[in-house]
């Protein structure tokens, strides 16, 4: 009886916890589906409500308008912007979609046409005409490869199969078949002979030994046709009519010329990952393509499998589908054509602004720079930001990590050094791993309107993107940026961000089966990020003395700079700029933390004026740094600490900068010279009014010193009073 009223209760608890999870279930999507509801509604309402103010000049908000009015003028303007910028992302990939589609269509329509060409006389009896001399052809070429070698030695019989579009004569079948015995004789070898008809050919022969396939049919030439018709631009209908007069002249007077190349066979396939067998002379990071045209990229090879990544969607591959050996290391298109594009990671553009006019390529891994290639870095690479050229200066072939919290400003210092590099002869490289697409389009458009887009490349790998082209976009700018540097240009190539970065290998790893270390990262996270990092360098002038220097971005959790990841690339780069969340929430900006920023390599390239105003600020910064900590807890300070408290904070304040507003060397040495030296009295340095007046009062009144400024060789003792008492006469004015 007990058991009974036990159970009877437990039921009587269920019904009243799935009727009350009921109403709450209930409650709260109803709530969610009426906010997303009304926010679409707004949003539409927006966009259909006329805006007049958006082509006039926009009056400033003043004191007199209402707070409320401004709020909801600024969501407004938000909402509209996030509504055109998805109307045109989708007018670009309506775009890009219809160009794939035309050549689609141009192509089946192809395939169409050449079958019933070669169907019909005089075409039908000229392609068998040349059956035997596609088979002399092929014959002349066979040969035993690495990979049929390995096989031979585990077995005794070498596959070889023999494939028409038509029934064969037998004195060719025999001709094949006592050619591959002689071949395989000589390594004592028995081979089985298969003859199989395809009417998928077209017309032509095709011979496959073992992974090895000879190949002379049509159906191979529409093949090449088809990686040529994705190639070219489809710019108008003369192009269309280009192509196709071409082609159609080709198959009229086919001569078949035999390709040689390799074929596996799909084992598995799942989140993005193929397991293949065949292929047995494939490389390590060689491009593979599947039968409807899907690449990937070898990552894993092992005895009995080979592991590769798949570039983009994989829901058409299943177990069984051939794959081919593409005969060449993944790489990307390189040049100047790349400059002010956004491309995917495998170099494709993805702006809408029409086909990339290049055919150089590299590839995306390659060996580093040796030793004696590279130059000492002697150069600077100017950020713009008072904070880092000051006290962490960068020189050109450097490696600087940009390290910190989320949110404290990383990216916005990578692109205020991008933004600075312009009319200085730098190109541009931004690489954008793991983040939203939403961002990368607002990077883009604040490019563009600096004019910073006209040297820069961004190479997008969105969240939304798989692992796999996350993984190699690094890879594939750093190809792009040496292109440049070997063409003995200067590059700065910023990697936003490589915490993203491995964490997409470390799902390909895992994903791969292998052995996973620390944090589950597998043991070769070190190597990944070394690899790459190495190969920025100042070349020396045998080289064309070009430079590329890297700006790594890691993020941290809650400051810790410990763990695994921001430690590697520590150990790795050159240098690193911490951004301490605190600063940051203290209205510091940027929040470089001084203590534990350094730059082991840009000293010996800062300019010698830099170096001669900035040699104290970062000890008197940590000593203020140290005082404030210890007045926090309200004790009495003399008149020497409250001195050097005021001094620390009109220096902090000095050194905060806005976004998108960096500053020429010379301005940067000027205003920390006039703070260093208490020549700026009482002025307020937070508002920046004070600063860049006397930017413009040395500009239109003391030119003689704003040229030797500009020129940034250390100042003679004359020199430095001189600018002295002329920072004073402003002070003065004030």
């Amino acid at each position: 009886m007990e058991i009974q009223y036990v159970i009877i209760n437990f039921l009587i608890l269920v019904l009243i916890l799935v009727i009350a999870g009921r109403k709450t279930v209930k409650r709260i999507f109803g709530t969610r589906r009426e906010r997303v509801i009304r926010e679409l509604d707004e949003a539409l309402e927006i966009q259909s409500r006329p805006f007049p103010e958006f082509s006039e000049p926009v009056p400033e908000i003043s004191e007199d308008f209402p707070e409320e009015i401004i709020g909801e003028r600024t969501a407004a303007e938000k909402k509209l912007a996030a509504i055109y910028a998805f109307q045109e992302r989708e007018q670009r990939e309506i775009h890009r979609l219809m160009t794939e589609k035309t050549k689609s269509e141009l192509m089946k329509s192809f395939s169409l046409g050449v079958k019933e060409l070669f169907s019909k006389e005089p075409y039908y009896s000229k392609i068998r005409e040349k059956e035997e001399r596609i088979v002399d052809s092929i014959l002349s070429q066979i040969k035993l490869t690495p990979g049929d070698m390995a096989y031979l030695k585990h077995h005794d019989v070498l596959y070889v199969t023999l494939m028409s579009a038509f029934p064969l004569d037998e004195k060719l079948v025999e001709k094949v078949d006592n050619a591959t015995k002689e071949l395989l004789a000589t390594v004592n070898g028995k081979t089985s002979l298969w003859v199989r008809e395809d009417p998928e050919f077209i017309g032509g022969l095709r011979l496959r030994i073992g992974d090895t396939v000879y190949d002379g049919t049509v159906s191979e030439e529409l093949y090449h046709f088809g990686r040529r018709l994705n190639r070219e631009p489809l710019t108008s209908d003369d192009t269309v009519k280009e192509i196709t007069e071409d082609f159609l002249k080709t198959a009229k007077n086919f001569q078949p010329a035999i390709n040689v190349y390799q074929l596996g066979r799909v084992l598995t396939v799942s989140d993005g990952i193929c397991w293949m067998d065949g292929l047995a002379d494939i490389m390590y990071g060689e491009v593979i393509e599947f039968e409807r045209g899907e690449r990937g990229m070898i990552l894993d090879i092992q005895p009995d499998r080979i592991g590769c990544v798949i570039f983009g969607e994989f829901e058409h591959i299943e177990s069984g589908t051939k794959v081919r050996r593409i005969g060449r290391i993944a790489s990307v298109p390189v040049g100047n054509a790349l400059l002010g594009r956004v491309v995917n990671a495998i170099g494709n553009p993805i702006d809408g602004e029409g086909h990339l006019f290049t055919n150089e390529r590299r590839p995306i891994e390659v060996s580093a720079p040796a030793i004696l290639d590279r130059a000492p870095v002697n150069s600077p690479l100017l950020t713009g930001i008072k904070a880092i050229d000051a006290m962490v200066p960068i020189g050109k072939g450097q490696r600087e990590l940009i390290i910190g919290d989320r949110q404290t400003g990383k990216t916005a210092i990578a692109i205020d050094t991008i933004i600075n590099q312009k009319g200085k002869n730098t190109v541009c490289i931004y690489v954008a791993i793991g983040q939203k697409e939403s961002l990368i389009s607002e990077i883009k458009e604040t490019l563009e309107n600096h004019g910073a887009m006209e040297y820069t490349t961004i190479i997008s790998a969105p969240a939304s993107e798989s692992a796999a082209l996350q993984y190699i976009a690094p890879f594939s700018g750093t190809a792009m940026a040496e292109y440049f540097m070997y063409e003995g240009k200067d590059v700065l190539i910023v990697y936003d961000d490589l915490s993203k970065h491995a964490v997409a290998y470390r799902e390909l790893s895992l994903l791969l089966h292998r052995p996973s270390g620390r944090e589950a990262y597998p043991g070769d996270i070190f190597y990944l990020h070394s690899r790459l990092l190495e190969r920025s360098a100042h070349l020396s002038d045998k080289l064309g003395g070009g430079s590329l220097t890297a700006l790594p971005i890691i993020e941290t959790l809650a400051g810790d700079i410990s763990a695994y990841i921001p430690t590697n690339v520590i150990s790795i780069t050159d240098g690193q700029i911490f951004l301490d969340s605190e600063l940051f929430h203290e209205g510091q900006r940027p929040a470089i933390n001084v203590g534990l920023s350094v730059s082991r390599v840009g000293g010996s390239a800062q300019y010698k004026l830099m170096k001669q105003v900035s040699s104290s600020l970062r000890t008197n910064l940590a000593q203020y740094r140290e005082l404030q900590d210890f007045t926090q807890f309200g004790t009495d300070i003399d008149d020497v600490t409250k001195r050097t408290l005021d001094s620390g904070k009109r220096l902090m304040a000095t050194l905060k900068q806005g976004r998108y507003q960096p500053l020429d060397s010379w301005k940067q040495s000027l205003i920390l010279f006039a703070v260093s030296e208490n020549l700026t009295g009482e002025a307020d340095l937070e508002e920046k009014d004070y600063e860049n007046g006397l930017f413009g009062f040395f500009i239109k009144e003391k030119k003689e010193l704003t040229d030797i400024l500009i020129k940034g060789d250390r100042l003679s003792d004359e020199t430095k009073e001189a600018v002295r008492e002329a920072v004073k006469e402003y002070t003065g004015r004030c």
